[in-house]
């Protein structure tokens, strides 16, 4: 267990990601800014909540992507199994930030990144399924593809957009939901080469 602590880099990379996570929903989940809306005629406001996910979903595949493989040749534990508690720990851990800051505040948007959190953490490890090093690019395509396209009027989202979408929206959370236990299962079925 300890040689699986080390390998993944659970402290000097995945904590430290952890704890900005949470300073940057406390201190900056009513931050936005105006870009450009490519399909939209106006602009699209973007919220900080919008990327913040992203640096969850980044440590938690430079995370995974540490191996130690003498180490895990030679194991009795079930090193997948792990790594899905580890990924399901992360998440809750966004979800919980997101609740515990969002509704006494009263941020939607706070409210909201522990959801986008999974979305993209299930996108990751789905992306990394088809290919190992797609996994830390198909969250950032997907943010920016949102953020861009996401919007079909001002502040109106398109359907496909889940990650736009408010808090009390039930589709966007079971889809949310879906890609995310569908991206443990990915991670649990791939069998990476050692």
């Amino acid at each position: 267990m300890i040689w699986w602590i080390k390998a993944r880099r659970l402290l000097p990379v995945l904590l430290p990601g952890t704890v900005a996570f949470t300073l940057i929903v406390a201190f900056a989940h009513d931050r936005a800014i105006e870009l450009p809306g490519v399909l939209s005629a106006g602009g699209n406001r973007v919220f900080l909540m919008q990327i913040t996910p992203l640096v969850i979903t980044s440590t938690l595949a430079h995370s995974l992507d540490q191996r130690l493989v003498e180490a895990e040749v030679v194991t009795t534990r079930n090193l997948r199994r792990l790594d899905t508690l580890l990924i399901t720990a992360c998440v809750l851990a966004a979800v919980v930030a997101g609740l515990i800051i969002g509704v006494p505040a009263g941020n939607d948007e706070a409210t909201t990144v522990g959801r986008n959190t999974a979305f993209l953490t299930g996108l990751m490890l789905l992306a990394a399924a088809v290919h190992p090093k797609a996994s830390t690019v198909a969250p950032v395509g997907w943010v920016f593809v949102i953020i861009f396209l996401g919007y079909a009027d001002f502040q109106r989202p398109w359907p496909w957009a889940v990650t736009l979408h408010s808090s009390s929206n039930i589709p966007a959370l079971a889809l949310c939901s879906i890609v995310f236990v569908g991206g443990l299962v990915a991670q649990a079925r791939n069998r990476r080469s050692l």
